[in-house]
């Protein structure tokens, strides 16, 4: 399956190099709005054509598949943009700036039957299963919580730090702790409660949440993006405790008892970069004619914007796009 990228940055040349390595898959052409840096990208990872607008990308017939790799406020004029050119789309997270444009072009998709999945990939990843299997099987008794971390030194970038590129920590990094949450204990939550730390320009820098379920359990969750932290994911059972190497690209998974003795260790399959598994689930469900993901239904996304929504109606915080 032929694919096009939007936008040429570091995820972008991640994806290009994943998709150079996979078999099924071409990367067909690049577009960014700086054609110098469109035709760079495309003579770096061989692609066939460089476009300096997105526009002439989403006109290109030969394109099966675009990959939306852009900076989060972007996200849904862009899938429009597809849509209305008859492209399937795997969006990157966040998959928009918030709930309300999840929904619109959700909606559209469906209308148009045409793919729509976000690319959420530890979603797609073998982990997830291996993950579930444990926690399943009660060698750690019932689990009653959870914790999550992801923090960067990430300050310097500028899509990071712009209010008007939806910048901040949340959809970057907490993206990942709150949809560890959501991947393993689902949505039946009765409580949200968060406490924020600002930056000057008015972004999130670092984040607290804990989700307290209806039936006890209780995910305590981080997030920042200004320090790195050990990036672990682990659950709190009865008769024990699984500690997840990386939440956001889980390499290793550790099984302890109660006295801290080491019952299992489980690796995860030797991968490409981890976003293979995103699209070769898309090109599967495209080929098929499905217009969702299985691993990543729309509900899922819609869902996981509406509660960074309502996370950030709780700190005050609104994008400029959103006070128009």
């Amino acid at each position: 399956m032929k694919i096009g990228i939007i936008g040429a940055g570091s995820i972008a040349g991640t994806m290009a190099r994943t998709v150079s390595k996979m078999k099924g898959a071409e990367l067909c052409a690049i577009a960014s709005r700086d054609i110098k840096k469109a035709q760079d990208f495309a003579k770096e990872f061989k692609a066939k054509k460089a476009y300096g607008s997105y526009q002439e990308l989403c006109d290109d017939s030969e394109v099966e598949l675009v990959y939306i790799a852009t900076p989060h406020a972007f996200h849904a004029q862009q899938a429009e943009m597809c849509a209305k050119n008859g492209k399937p789309v795997l969006c990157e997270k966040a998959f928009t700036m918030n709930a309300g444009q999840a929904k619109k072009i959700a909606a559209l998709f469906a209308e148009k039957k045409l793919y729509l999945a976000e690319a959420m990939w530890t979603r797609y990843m073998p982990s997830r299963k291996s993950i579930d299997q444990i926690l399943q099987s009660g060698i750690i008794g019932k689990v009653k919580a959870l914790s999550a971390n992801l923090s960067y030194p990430i300050e310097s970038k500028e899509r990071l730090v712009k209010p008007e590129l939806a910048g901040g920590a949340l959809l970057d990094v907490g993206v990942y702790a709150l949809n560890f949450s959501l991947m393993h204990f689902g949505h039946d939550i009765e409580r949200v409660e968060s406490s924020v730390q600002m930056t000057e320009a008015g972004v999130d820098k670092n984040e607290s949440i804990s989700l307290y379920y209806k039936d006890g359990r209780v995910a305590r969750l981080a997030a920042g993006m200004d320090a790195r932290s050990d990036r672990k994911g682990i659950f709190w059972g009865e008769k024990g405790y699984a500690v997840v190497e990386n939440i956001n690209n889980p390499n290793l998974i550790q099984v302890f008892d109660s006295n801290d003795k080491l019952l299992k260790r489980v690796k995860v399959p030797k991968q490409i970069s981890g976003y293979e598994y995103e699209v070769a689930e898309a090109i599967e469900k495209i080929k098929a004619g499905a217009i969702q993901s299985q691993s990543m239904p729309l509900d899922e996304s819609i869902f996981l914007m509406e509660l960074m929504d309502r996370i950030r109606k709780d700190w005050g915080m609104v994008y400029p796009q959103e006070r128009a």
